[in-house]
């Protein structure tokens, strides 16, 4: 589908939805395959619609396109059969079983005899892995997670995930617009015109039916494609001679000769009609009352627009599209990983939409099919004559003489389905892929005489057919059934390459042969439309752009010099000739285009790129050395991978960052189906598999959003309490000041405090960032809130919170305060707690009275609530409703408000002290609250119900009272539990402990407060003898401590022992920025040295306790986690 009819079928798609045809919207979704609306998708799974899921998913992709989509597939069906079981329907769970299930087991035939092993039982959750399945909802919720991030990743879902930003009614402002220029062009123009149909043009002459005269549509047909155009399968010189204008200057009236010659096409060649002249000759009308008069400067433009063009390509509309910007981290330039193939490799191929799936021909005539996203080799076929009787003598002949033969070229068809392998004698073969592990035979043609030196496929009579070219200087093409459709002679010397193409439903070929001649043909059999010299007349290749636009071709001279140009189509004359060989090569440079952007060629044991609007090269690389001397090379698709060949027979796989993400996600085999809910990377409560049965040791996706589920301090959570304890006492790693990274002194940090910050009568109570990163909110003891807000200004031009620029201490003009209600309150028993809204307009708090709303504009109190007693502990927006709050009381109780209607909808009963903490998770659809006994609970966000409680494990000899924190992961999986004693990782879904550590040597004084950074990739843990801790947050392995000397002055740590951190504030975009508040009133953001970057470049300790399994970094997500209470 071209670019015109997609953006046709989002217009449509708006105007369905805007006229409220939702069941039409989502089956052209599905049908058209341009939009996947992961919305409707996720209301479909939430219901338990799963063949509406499958057919409305199938519209995007197949079971067996890709490792992405057979996950995905596989963990639909695997909840559908879980859920009939669930529902003792046995007879429905036997017919997934047969029907969806059955189809994996060419992959894994033992997880589908474990999963089949689940019938026996009278309840699947006898089996231990599946023993804590929850409610169906719950587990819907968490495969959707999954769902959305394996969706995400897939390629085939790229571009697809985004709807356009239109305005409204985009199709009916286009259809106005068009009736207004027919309107223009109206030779007898009336005043408001009475516009009836849409089914034939506008005219207001008074026939105005059916039968009325055509007038022009705009854009005006001046310029559409002539009407003489005839079949591409018809013969003769008339058919010929139209599509060969279709090619303008490069197929029209070529010069026989060897100069690079502009063949220009003139506007008396072009076809026009007789009511095109008119208008174009006779003087514009006056225009209708109320209608816009173009006869003014816009005129000319339209004019210009009506006038017959260069080209008779098919007009194409202009469209506003924005440039990107692009930068070099867009160029795969990391490496990855190296492949051995163990043969002189000679060339590669990625599939056209497995970005991961690259095909390799190789000296020795060999062929694989690797799964680069798991270094896995999934095919070898050696070279084999298929049937001997049906080839050639001449080949017999060759063969006999000298058996040794090598792969010239590989190639995947455009729809990914067929291989093609041409060979350095006589022969090619086309395989069918029809899986991972499966290339079956399906061709085999003795082609050529002599070396079948290149070889692609195109769509001819929108057939696909194979063509190739040869030593025997001649082109040829084949159906798939070995057919040969036409033969193109004329070349002078052997065909050395060839590029298919077309424009619109023009199809034509490029070749050139080694003696540097250029040729294009059409698909007929009147000969070749150009001869031009290519820049050195020695071997080219020509390759387009990905999207078409743009021809290049690159090549070296008999002398070693090489060219690397961009062609001008129209004229068929070089427009940019590109610098940076540096020396004579021994052989043909090869090159590559990626991203509509970017050009590569490998040459000096390097690859070099290029801007393609720029002439001088971008950059090089020798991709950490050992490529060979002219390596060849291949972009996947999404240019994201480049494969690169090295001089030990090997491909080195070199990546941007994100396609280094996409290789991580896909690292795991498809063994990881089967593995159990604590260790699988599709994190999905109660639909993994039955697991640990085979021997096939399970992996941890590197990406996993969760890691396995923990024993705590490497000692299995089933033994006995009394074991548990002596663990957590005997496991402490000692911290190796030599590894640690150390901020001691002020110059090893950039530091700010906030002015007027210190009141030696009012600690910092909770501290916030602002949402939008420009300012901190402190609120202290004494029930006083204040706020200091960065300018925008040349020193700090993005306007955010920083530690280089010192902020101003912000009031509004009217002076006032934002001051709590503390009337009868003792201050020092008080718990203050604070919520800012997620647009920074309001925020919400208390200290020991009532709960006050303040406006963050003026200052003012909006509204005030729920005076006590119980007293109001901790606060907590509701993710979806700003009018919904969670408000934790004193009394161990919950309240769920409606601030707007001023009622509390649910009182939530569970805890036995005082409520500390609160966060939701949107994807669980849970509350998790925590008191200041370290007890735990999981509440039902649409119930408000209890689904469970625990009780935090507490160190030896140590007591359980005081605050407990709580604070989602930005997978809004993991939660982060924070306990003067200790930092805890949970899986929210389950509510099992992860990994756990425990204050000790450097840092061993008891925890203050402990928040992630904003991308979830660190904690920051702040502790009562002053010390900070930036811990990496997976691992809980400490990376880097910053002293008090590093960020108080020598007068405070001399006058004051009990100066430290009462709570720690992550910056909600910069990672790796901090802000404290302090025992004293003070509030300081810290920051690491600009020269580093982030804390901690050594490596960091691994002193968290787990369950003894590797642990990896999760993705880095760049948004903003949610706000949690300070």
């Amino acid at each position: 589908m071209s670019s015109l009819s997609k953006e046709l079928v989002f217009l449509i798609l708006q105007f369905l939805e805007e006229e409220k045809f939702k069941g039409t919207v989502h089956r052209l979704e599905q049908e058209s395959g341009v939009f996947f609306n992961m919305k409707y998708f996720e209301e479909k799974v939430q219901a338990g619609e799963w063949d509406e899921v499958e057919k409305y998913l199938s519209g995007f992709t197949k079971v067996d396109d890709n490792r992405y989509s057979m996950k995905t597939f596989f963990e639909i069906r695997k909840q559908k059969y879980l859920e009939a079981l669930d529902r003792q329907d046995k007879a429905k769970a036997v017919e997934i079983l047969v029907n969806d299930l059955k189809v994996f087991s060419t992959f894994n035939e033992e997880l589908i005899k474990e999963i089949t092993q689940l019938l026996t039982l009278g309840n699947f959750r006898e089996n231990e892995q599946l023993s804590k399945y929850g409610d169906i909802r719950t587990a819907r919720s968490i495969m959707l997670i999954e769902l959305k991030k394996l969706i995400e990743a897939n390629p085939l879902f790229r571009e697809k995930l985004v709807f356009p930003n239109l305005k409204s009614s985009r199709l009916r402002t286009l259809i106005n617009q068009s009736l207004n220029w027919q309107h223009q062009l109206c030779k007898n123009p009336r005043p408001n015109p009475d516009i009836k149909t849409l089914f034939v043009d506008h005219t207001c002459s008074p026939s105005n039916g059916p039968l009325a005269p055509t007038t022009v549509n705009l854009p005006v047909a001046a310029v559409a494609k002539p009407a003489t155009y005839t079949s591409l399968g018809m013969h003769g010189p008339t058919a010929a001679s139209a599509n060969a204008n279709a090619l303008a200057g490069w197929m029209a009236n070529a010069s026989v000769s060897s100069s690079v010659q502009a063949s220009v096409v003139t506007p008396s060649s072009l076809p026009m009609s007789q009511n095109q002249v008119s208008i174009l000759k006779r003087p514009t009308p006056a225009p209708a009352t109320g209608m816009v008069d173009y006869q003014n400067n816009d005129h000319e433009q339209l004019m210009k627009r009506l006038r017959p063009a260069q080209s008779i390509d098919e007009v194409s509309y202009p469209s506003h599209r924005q440039q990107p910007s692009w930068s070099l981290d867009d160029l795969p330039r990391t490496v990855a990983f190296t492949i051995p193939q163990g043969s002189t490799v000679t060339s590669m191929d990625f599939h056209p939409s497995h970005y991961t799936l690259l095909l390799v021909g190789c000296v020795n005539g060999e062929i694989t099919l690797w799964e680069i996203g798991m270094r896995e080799r999934l095919v070898t076929k050696p070279f084999k004559i298929w049937d001997i009787t049906a080839c050639s003598l001449p080949f017999q002949a060759a063969i006999g003489k000298d058996g040794s033969i090598s792969v010239s070229r590989v190639a995947w068809s455009p729809d990914g389905n067929f291989i093609g392998v041409a060979f350095t004698k006589h022969l090619i073969h086309v395989y069918a892929y029809t899986g991972p592990s499966d290339l079956r035979q399906h061709l085999e043609i003795d082609a050529h005489v002599g070396s079948v030196n290149d070889l692609a496929f195109a769509y001819p009579n929108k057939q696909l057919s194979v063509v190739t070219c040869g030593e025997d200087k001649l082109i040829k093409v084949w159906d798939l059934s070995g057919r040969k459709l036409y033969t193109f002679e004329g070349h002078d010397a052997p065909v050395y390459s060839i590029c298919p193409h077309h424009k619109e439903s023009i199809q034509f070929i490029f070749s050139t042969a080694i003696d540097g001649k250029i040729k294009a043909w059409l698909y007929d059999n009147v000969g070749s439309r150009v001869d031009y010299d290519a820049p050195g007349q020695g071997c080219t290749t020509m390759l387009y752009s990905a999207d078409g636009s743009r021809l290049f071709s690159c090549g070296t001279s008999k002398n070693g010099d090489s060219f690397l140009v961009e062609w001008n189509e129209s004229e068929g004359a070089i427009k940019r000739n590109y610098s940076g060989f540096r020396k004579k090569s021994a052989g043909v440079v090869q090159f590559d285009t990626t991203q509509n952007h970017f050009l590569a060629a490998g040459e000096d044991n390097q690859i070099k790129f290029w801007d393609m609007d720029t002439t001088n090269f971008l950059t090089s690389t020798d991709a950490e050395g050992g490529l060979s001397s002219l390596p060849r090379l291949r972009f996947n698709k999404e240019g994201n991978l480049l494969a690169v060949t090295t001089a030990d027979s090997g491909v080195k796989i070199l990546a941007t960052s994100v396609g280094l993400r996409s290789l991580r996600v896909i690292e795991a085999p498809f063994e990881m189906l089967r593995t159990p809910i604590e260790a699988s990377a599709i994190k999905v409560s109660g639909t993994s598999a039955v697991t640990n049965v085979s021997p096939v040791h399970s992996k941890v996706e590197r990406s996993s959003p969760v890691r396995p589920a923990a024993i705590n301090n490497g000692i299995d959570p089933t033994v006995r309490g009394t074991e548990k304890q002596r663990a957590l006492e005997d496991v402490t790693d000692s911290i190796k000041s030599s590894q640690l990274s150390e901020i001691v002194d002020p110059v090893q940090c950039r530091l700010v405090t906030m002015p007027d910050s210190m009141d030696n009568s009012s600690k910092v109570a909770r501290l916030l960032y602002t949402n939008s990163g420009v300012g901190i909110l402190a609120l202290g003891a004494n029930g006083i809130q204040r706020l200091w807000k960065w300018s925008r200004n040349e020193q700090n031009p993005s306007g955010k919170a920083t530690a280089n620029v010192v902020p101003q201490h912000w009031q509004p003009s009217s002076g006032l305060l934002m001051t709590n209600d503390v009337s009868g309150v003792n201050l020092e028993e008080a718990v203050p707690c604070i919520a800012l809204s997620k647009n920074d307009s309001y925020v919400m708090s208390a200290a020991g009275g009532k709960v006050s709303l303040f406006n963050m504009m003026t200052f003012k109190v909006m509204t005030m609530f729920m005076p006590p007693p119980p007293t109001s502990t901790f606060l907590a927006f509701h993710p979806q409703d700003n009018n919904i709050i969670a408000v934790g009381k004193e009394d161990s109780t919950i309240h769920i408000y409606n601030v707007r209607v001023d009622e509390v909808k649910s009182k939530l009963k569970g805890h036995q002290k005082r409520i500390t903490g609160l966060a939701f998770s949107t994807n669980l659809n849970i509350l998790i609250s925590s008191g200041a006994d370290a007890q735990l609970c999981l509440w039902s966000i649409d119930t408000w119900e209890k689904r469970k409680s625990l009780t935090m494990q507490m160190p030896s000899g140590r007591s359980p009272a005081g605050d407990t924190q709580v604070q989602f992961h930005s997978d809004q999986i993991r939660l982060l539990v924070v306990h003067e004693t200790q930092l805890a990782i949970y899986d929210a879904s389950k509510m099992d402990l992860i990994r756990q550590w425990v204050p000790q040597d450097g840092l061993s004084a008891p925890i203050s407060y402990a928040t992630y950074s904003c991308n979830s990739q660190l904690v920051y843990a702040a502790f009562v003898n002053g010390n900070i801790g930036v811990f990496e947050a997976d691992s809980l392995s400490l990376r880097c401590r910053i002293a008090p000397s590093a960020y108080l002055s020598q007068p405070s740590l001399n006058e004051s022992q009990g100066l430290y951190p009462v709570v720690v504030a992550a910056h909600p975009q910069e990672p790796n920025q901090l802000a404290v508040g302090l025992t004293n009133g003070s509030v300081k953001v810290i920051e690491p040295l600009e020269s580093e970057g982030k804390w901690g470049e050594n490596a960091p300790i691994d002193n968290g306790l787990s369950n003894g399994r590797t642990s990896s970094s999760s993705a880095t997500r760049n948004h903003t986690s949610d706000q949690v209470q300070r």
